[in-house]
């Protein structure tokens, strides 16, 4: 049997970011594909976040209540609340709802982007707009199981316009 994995289509082979995802281009959500989730999953929860931010992990994303029936996110999620299927989008760590893609400080070393998906055994309580911490919290009761992709990116320019 498949172990529970995440996929996108926002690495290289390299493991590097595409700048369409970043601050540097589009800032898009990636597509994300998964399989094999675990039997019992009612639901899953997402959190994208830098690892190496100077502030400690900085939540990019925070996506909740994904019915347990998709395996799959579509590219360039627009910053709503609710999303069809009673999907809803949290507050990021920089204030926002939805995506904001990776962009570490103007020549930086390169930073991780972790990108974790959990399967819960139940649709979560939050309140409208749920951040990170408040996502973890209820997360800990339902957990099954979590899978991850990771990748780096670095900003040696600055983006144009």
């Amino acid at each position: 049997m498949a172990q529970f994995e995440i996929t996108t289509d926002a690495l290289d082979e390299h493991g590097n970011f595409d700048p369409r995802y970043t601050c540097d281009l589009d800032n898009s959500s990636p597509e994300l594909r998964w399989i094999s989730p675990p039997e019992n999953t009612v639901s899953f929860a997402l959190i994208t976040e830098d690892l190496d931010s100077h502030e400690g992990p900085l939540a990019h994303w925070v996506v909740y209540n994904i019915p347990a029936n998709l395996q799959h996110l579509p590219a360039g999620i627009p910053p709503q609340e609710s999303l069809p299927n009673g999907i809803r989008q949290g507050i990021n760590s920089f204030g926002k709802l939805g995506y904001t893609g990776p962009c570490p400080p103007l020549r930086d070393r390169a930073h991780t982007y972790v990108i974790r998906l959990y399967a819960l055994s139940s649709i979560l309580e939050l309140p409208s707009r749920a951040n990170r911490e408040q996502l973890l919290e209820k997360i800990s009761s339902a957990l099954l199981l979590t899978t991850k992709i990771s990748g780096r990116y670095q900003r040696l320019t600055q983006k144009a316009g």
